[in-house]
């Protein structure tokens, strides 16, 4: 979506924050380059690691990124958010089949000690959002 175009309150959307990918609600349009959007929805699970150092395991801070809570109001990049239509999916199903693609794509990646680290984060994640 571009800049210049004005979002109507209530909009379903997707919307990229950080490295995630959500389903949400525009709730306001707080300056022209951004929008507040209530997630409802996880279509990508955010990756792990340090985004400085891709692909390396053995940086000083190996971060470990959360979904978007529920409900949860973020501002995200007007040029990141697109019109959504369809029926929105449960937010716990959304976020468990998130994750479970981000650790296959983790088991599949070529990179395997940066992946075997992001695996560790991303069980790690698994249990503390109750999904074992």
């Amino acid at each position: 979506m571009s800049d210049s175009v004005s979002l109507s309150i209530g909009s379903l959307v997707t919307a990229q924050y950080k490295t995630g990918e959500y389903i949400g609600e525009v709730v306001e349009q707080s300056s022209p380059s951004k929008a507040a959007v209530q997630i409802l929805a996880v279509v990508k699970h955010p990756s792990q690691g340090d985004l400085h150092n891709p692909m390396n395991p053995n940086v000083p801070f190996f971060h470990q990124r959360r979904a978007l809570a529920f409900r949860e109001i973020a501002l995200m990049p007007l040029y990141t958010i697109q019109p959504y239509e369809g029926d929105v999916p449960d937010y716990k199903t959304s976020l468990d089949r998130s994750l479970q693609e981000e650790m296959d794509a983790m088991k599949q990646s070529p990179y395997k000690e940066w992946a075997e680290r992001c695996l560790e984060e991303l069980v790690l994640l698994k249990q503390d959002y109750g999904l074992v």
